[in-house]
Order: structure tokens, then sequence, then C-alpha cells
């Protein structure tokens, strides 16, 4: 029996997980494709709040309290996140990207705090050629803010343009498969970031931390190309006065 290929797409997109919520606005393709900023970020979240958890406590000696203290900064952040989905909303651009500047810069913040994170580790458990105390702090600190403003500009500007391309009626649906993949993307990281530092060395520590800066770099090029509507604006339309937070924070309070 011979199927054409547009009652095997029909059929599949029945049939997996989360089949209905593509349009055609959003097919599963893309839909799949821009999903992969969610694994990055599940990737960032378990280096943070697992690998590194370990790391610091067992391998590195540092005390569990300066730990608890530098895992919680990109908690500390989070709540700028308003900030960001609002300027997100209303940034003007004569090209005519809202989300794709955000989502970049925001990969660009997290590939560099854990690019720098595993040496500024390692300074900070003693580990140093020049005796500056005050170093390995403020090393580990930055690196910690970094992925942790990274995670959120990518997380909150990767849900909006799903938003945006997806309909009324399927938007609930991308967003849970949005979520169900940041969950993968955490399962798999910990299995495979796990695996790879049973053998603790400061040699492997550097190789996995800043591997997985490339490979969140490589994920959320994929994830965001060519997936913005672009809507050119005018010298004048960006001219114009836009709303201000305070008074967009007034109407949602």
């Amino acid at each position: 029996m011979i199927f054409k290929a547009k009652s095997l797409q029909s059929l599949s997109t029945r049939l997996l997980p989360f089949g209905d919520a593509v349009s055609d606005d959003l097919p599963l393709g893309q839909l799949l494709r821009l999903s992969l900023f969610q694994v990055s970020v599940g990737m960032a979240a378990v280096m943070l709040l697992g690998t590194l958890n370990r790391v610091m406590i067992v391998e590195l000696g540092i005390g569990a309290m300066l730990v608890a203290a530098m895992i919680a900064i990109p908690v500390l952040v989070a709540p700028f996140r308003a900030l960001v989905g609002f300027k997100s909303d209303n940034y003007r651009s004569a090209i005519g990207w809202k989300r794709i500047p955000y989502l970049w810069f925001g990969t660009m913040w997290q590939f560099g705090g854990l690019a720098i994170m595993p040496m500024a580790l390692l300074v900070l458990s003693g580990d140093r050629a020049i005796d500056i105390s005050w170093a390995g702090y403020v090393g580990a600190a930055l690196a910690f803010l970094l992925t942790g403003i990274g995670m959120h500009i990518t997380q909150t500007a990767g849900l909006a343009l799903a938003a945006d391309r997806a309909t009324e009626d399927t938007r609930p649906k991308v967003v849970a498969l949005l979520y169900v993949m940041h969950l993968i993307g955490m399962a798999f990281a910990a299995i495979i970031i796990g695996a790879l530092l049973r053998d603790y060395s400061a040699l492997r520590l550097v190789q996995v931390v800043q591997g997985t800066a490339v490979v969140t770099l490589l994920l959320n090029l994929i994830a965001l190309w060519k997936q913005e509507n672009v809507a050119p604006m005018t010298k004048a339309e960006r001219a114009a006065e836009g709303p201000t937070f305070k008074a967009a924070w007034s109407d949602f309070a």
C-alpha cells in the first residue's frame, strides 16, 4: 500500500505526543527545533544545582555555606525576568526582530558564565599561582551571575517567541511541550555529565563545563535560526514614545 506524504504527516501529527501543539504558522519541525533552547537551559540548571554543587563541596573542599550562596545567585536575579519580558515585548528594530536579540545575548551570557566557571572554581578552591584570596570569590560569583542571567534571558525570550508563533488554541500545548523538553534536557544532562565526572580531575572539570558551554551555544543557534517572523519598523515608529515598565507593572498589579 502506498501512502501519500501528506497522509503520513497528518497521521504522525495525530499520534505523536504534543502533535496537536502544531499549527500552520508553527509546524512540528520548527517547534521541536525551537524547543532546543529549553534543553540548553536544563543542562545549565543541572550543572549549577547538581553537578557543581557536589564538585564544589566534595572534590574542591569548598564550604557548604559558600556553595549555597553561589548557587543562590542565579535565583536572586530571577525577578528581573519581568523586566526582560517587558523589554522584549516592546523592542524596536529596523530589521523587525523582537525576541532574537534577547535569545542571542542570553545565550552569550550563559556561554560566558559556563566558560569561565571551572577556572574560577579552581581558583576559589586554592589552586592558584598568585595568592590573591578574593579573586576566587569574585570569579565564581561572576560566573554564577553570568550563567544565571543568561538562563533567565534565554528562557524568557524563547517562551515569548514560542507564544508569538503559536495560535491561541495551541499556546498552552506549546508551553507544555517546551517545559517537557526542559525536563528532558535536565535528565540527559544529569546522566551524561555525571558519567563524565565520575573520575574527577581538574582537567576533566574544565573539559566538561566548557564543553557544556559549547553545546549550549550550538543548541541555541540551531533553535533560534529563522524562527521569528520579522516586522521591520520605520525610523518614526522606532522613535515614537512607548509604554513604560512602571505603567505596565501597575496594569498587571
